[in-house]
Order: structure tokens, then C-alpha cells, then sequence
């Protein structure tokens, strides 16, 4: 009997469907297997635009995800490597996040928060019995399998796991995402397995109160708490929390990787096998409404960043790291709340001692952020006249977004909004808003109220973050005429984040300062109606 053929192009035996997601050199689209009819995602990378460094990561990447099969991780189905293209075949998950699917349940308990940690814990307990450590545990890289409720959770994104013999501790490399770090990674120590379960000693303790362990606006701090394993339960939110599951947190969150408690003994503690009996099955709603607005900071955040990074090349990966330049041997410094993941291989240098071209590096101070592109490729005049009209073109969507309040076209201004849109509002006292409820009071209730306003937009200033990414600030000075028929004025400071979606401009964030003439919302005229 005849062997069978091997298909060796990837349109043999698969279909492309529509696009799901995109990276720095790599898009993932849904496709469907032809002599099957099963639907799989299909991670496609533009191996042109990787280094050879990156391909040896690329092929690393796929041989981890081959070897491990298990229900609460992605599975990688197929590898297909063609001559501009490489895909990596996984499963479909159509769940979203974790995260995000637990602020959208009507009940969250702690028996829920155990459930899904033990699910966590399988599938890390099974990357190191297969000698893989993940080195990027985060919520980003938590999905859920399906939109069915009670679906499993999902290990995902294996691009910074290593492999490791037996419980070896060694350097290899500043790795992870600072949030989730762990002392000896910081410390520059030799590590292994333990680094994972730190991360999920960090997830625990978000998913039973809603937010972090360890936080501090400043990077040093940040990390000199994480070294130091400074973290606390404070009162009241953690008053409802039973002590087993503190216990649990407290083993994974040891500074001492050796006395740390291993994935497999995790899911021997009383608090995950005897759940039913001890851990709460109380409603968390603080815990809920905690969650929703650290999803919602990681979201914002993680969104520019990503975008900075995938259209500015940091690095041929898509990874990035933030050079330190104060040499306190930590090697980055990155926004506290950033999910961006951090790896320092990827910056290099060539014999003459300059930057590798296939890396970029973010370097940032004090004062700013500056991007580094060491392409010599694109001569400084045609860089400037793209910059200058992308400039004039964010310019341009900002006063129409602008002009479709003034007019009361709500339908219009969400056009140019992303539905999901944060916001910092003067009365809303500091509270990070997220969606066009709030907006569509204004629109509902006052902006249709006022005629005859006329708005200037005054020393606009654009900051490109990539191609598909851009932050404006600007004062808007508005004038109108008061009921007792007199001319007024005033103004405010407003800044916009714009992220091009399919060659469509939208506004994810806005931040407006209280009106120098009023302390009314800059986005309600109310002082007009005075």
C-alpha cells in the first residue's frame, strides 16, 4: 500500500477565515481543515522580517508546544514552514480571557477563585513534569476554551517558555512581565520552576480581592517589594477571605524559590482539594468590582504599549526591553500596571558596539519615552513627511470626534470611539471609566439642550506610537452666549489615545483636566446653561 502524501503548504489542507489578532510580525486567523471541517487558529509569521535568533526562538516555541498535551493548555495541532510564511497551528479558544469572564458573572466566590487557580496549577504542574517552564504567567495568557459557562481554562502564549532538565536552576535571562517577576529573577539569580509558581501566587491573590500583591507607581519600589516579598492582607476585603486560602498564598509567594511550594503539592493543599468544605462560597462583589478596573488599567495600558511595540520593531520577536540607564543591574523600567512582556536577549550588540538592527530598544527616563530606531534603511526626509501627515491626520479625526459633540451626533461620535473606551472624567473623581454609558447621558440629557457653541482646539501636539497608535494633547477653548445674552468663554486640557483598527482611527482613551472657569465636566457644557 502506497504511503500517503504529506501536504507540505498550508493551504492543502487548511482554509483561511477572518482575522482574530495581531502581533509585531505575526497575524492569527481563524481557518478551518479541510478534510475535517474542524475549526483551529492559525498563528501566521512573516519569517522575512525575522533574524536568525528569532527563528531559533520561533522553532523553540513550536517543539515546547508539541510536547504538551493537556486539557488546560492551548494545544498546538500542526507546524507548516513555507518559504516567506511560518504557522503554527493551534486550538480555537473562543472564551476571551479569564479575567474578563469573571466580571461578567451574576456569582464569584472563592470556591470559584480555587477552581480556577487549580486548573492554573495543572497546567503549569504539566509543563514542568515536561521540563518547560512558562517564564510569562499573566491574565493576559489565561482563556477560557468556550462562552459555554463552566468552560476550561487555557495555558496560552508559550513565546518566552524554556526547557530545563529536572529541577536545574540557572540564568536564563531577564524574562517575564513586571508584575509577575519573581525575586530571584530580579536578583539576577540562577532560577527554574518556582518562577511560575510565584506568577500564580500573584494571580491567586488578584483573583480573591481584584487586584495585585505588590504595586507601586515606581519601578525600583515595585521590584524592591517583590525582592523583598512585602505584601499584606489588608482589612476589610481580605477580613472574608478563609485562612487556607492566605496559606496557599503565602507558600507560593515564598522568596525563597527552594522552600517554595512546588505545582504538584499546590494541588495537594486542603484549600483546592477539599474546596467544598473550606474555601467560601460567598458572593465577592468588591472583589468583582476590584477586578473590573484593574482589567480595565491593564487593558489601556497594555494596548498602547502592545501597539508601540508591533509597529516599531522592538525587537523581531515582538518583545521588548526598557533599558535602565541608572545600571542598578535590574535592566528594565517599564509602567508598574504594564502587561508587556520583558526579555533582555533581545537586545544586542555588533562588533562596533552599536544596537543590532533587528532589535529596537524603548529607552526611557524621567522626563519621556523615546524611540530608538536604528534603521538606517528610510532616509530621515520621507520618515519626517510620513510622521507630518499622520500628524495632520490625527489632528484631523480629533476636531471631527470634537465636532460630532457639538453638533449632539451621539451615532457619529461612536463611530470614532471604541465601544470599550476609557476615560478619566473632572467629576467622576479619579475613577478610570470604561464604555459610552456615561457619554450617552451627556448626549441624552445636555448636548442637544446647546446651540451656538463655538470650539477651538489650541497648540495640538501629536505623539506618534507607531504606525497604528498616536496620543494628542491639546486645551479646547470654547465660547458661547450665556442666558443673559453675554459672551463667555473657557477652556481645558484634554489628551486622546488613537488606535487604527483596519485602517480605521479610533479613540481608546481620553483625559480631560476640570474647566479653568468651572469645575463642570469639560465634556458636559453645563456652565453654559448657567
Amino acid at each position: 500500500m502506497a504511503a500517503p502524501l504529506v501536504c507540505t503548504r498550508f493551504s492543502d489542507n487548511y482554509e483561511l477565515k477572518e482575522e482574530l489578532g495581531k502581533g509585531a510580525f505575526s497575524v492569527v486567523r481563524k481557518c478551518i481543515q479541510k478534510h475535517t471541517g474542524l475549526e483551529f487558529a492559525a498563528k501566521i509569521i512573516n519569517t522575512k522580517k525575522l533574524s536568525a535568533r528569532d527563528f531559533q526562538k520561533l522553532e523553540r516555541e513550536a517543539r515546547i508546544c508539541r510536547k504538551l498535551q493537556h486539557p488546560n493548555i492551548v494545544r498546538l495541532h500542526d507546524s507548516i514552514q513555507e518559504e516567506l510564511f511560518h504557522y503554527l497551528v493551534f486550538d480555537l479558544v473562543t472564551g476571551g480571557e479569564l479575567f474578563e469572564d469573571i466580571v461578567a458573572r451574576e456569582f464569584y466566590s472563592e470556591a470559584d477563585a480555587s477552581h480556577c487557580i487549580q486548573q492554573i496549577l495543572e497546567s503549569v504542574n504539566h509543563c514542568h513534569t515536561n521540563g518547560v517552564v512558562h517564564r510569562d504567567l499573566k491574565p493576559e495568557n489565561l482563556l477560557l476554551a468556550s462562552k459555554v459557562k463552566g468552560a476550561a481554562v487555557k495555558l496560552a502564549d508559550f513565546g518566552l517558555a524554556i526547557e530545563v532538565q529536572g529541577e536545574q536552576q540557572a540564568w536564563f535571562g531577564f524574562a517575564g512581565t513586571p508584575g509577575y517577576l519573581s525575586p530571584e529573577v530580579l536578583k539576577k539569580e540562577p532560577y527554574g520552576k518556582p518562577v511560575d509558581i510565584w506568577a500564580c501566587g500573584v494571580i491567586l491573590y488578584i483573583l480573591l480581592v481584584g487586584y495585585p500583591p505588590f504595586w507601586d507607581e515606581d519601578q525600583h519600589r515595585l521590584y524592591a517589594q517583590i525582592k523583598a516579598g512585602a505584601y499584606d492582607y489588608p482589612s476589610p476585603e481580605w477580613d472574608t477571605v478563609t485562612p487556607d486560602a492566605k496559606n496557599l498564598i503565602n507558600q507560593m509567594l515564598t522568596v525563597n524559590p527552594a522552600k517554595r511550594v512546588t505545582a504538584s503539592d499546590a494541588l495537594k493543599h486542603p484549600w483546592i482539594c477539599y474546596r467544598e468544605k473550606v474555601a467560601s462560597a460567598v458572593h465577592r462583589q468588591e472583589t468583582v468590582d476590584c477586578l473590573k478596573k484593574f482589567n480595565a488599567r491593564r487593558k489601556l495600558k497594555g494596548a498602547i504599549l502592545t501597539t508601540m511595540l508591533a509597529t516599531r520593531n522592538f525587537s523581531r520577536s515582538g518583545r521588548s526591553i526598557v533599558t535602565n540607564k541608572k545600571g542598578d543591574g535590574s535592566q528594565v523600567k517599564e509602567s508598574t500596571e504594564s502587561n508587556t512582556t520583558l526579555e533582555d536577549d533581545d537586545v544586542r550588540e555588533d562588533k562596533k558596539g552599536t544596537v543590532d538592527r533587528s532589535s529596537t530598544v524603548i529607552a526611557k527616563d524621567a522626563e519621556d519615552v523615546r524611540i530608538v530606531c536604528p534603521n538606517k534603511t528610510f532616509s530621515q526626509h520621507s520618515t519626517n513627511s510620513c510622521g507630518s501627515a499622520r500628524k495632520q491626520e490625527i489632528v484631523k479625526i480629533t476636531e471631527q470626534l470634537i465636532e460630532s459633540i457639538n453638533n449632539a451626533d451621539f451615532e457619529g461620535y461612536t463611530k470614532i470611539c471604541d465601544p470599550h473606551m476609557t476615560a478619566f472624567e473632572p467629576e467622576a473623581l479619579g475613577n478610570l471609566l470604561e464604555g459610552m454609558e456615561f457619554h450617552k447621558f451627556y448626549f441624552d440629557h445636555v448636548l442637544g439642550k446647546n446651540r451656538g457653541i463655538n470650539t477651538t482646539v489650541l497648540n495640538p501636539t501629536v505623539h506618534l506610537l507607531g504606525d497604528d497608535a498616536a496620543c494628542i494633547a491639546y486645551i479646547i477653548l470654547v465660547q458661547y452666549i450665556d442666558k443673559q445674552g453675554v459672551p463667555r468663554s473657557h477652556q481645558y486640557e484634554e489628551t486622546r489615545v488613537w488606535h487604527r483598527r483596519d485602517n480605521k482611527w479610533q479613540n481608546v482613551h481620553s483625559h480631560r483636566s476640570a474647566s479653568v472657569a468651572s469645575t463642570n465636566s469639560a465634556f458636559s457644557p453645563s456652565a453654559i446653561n448657567k
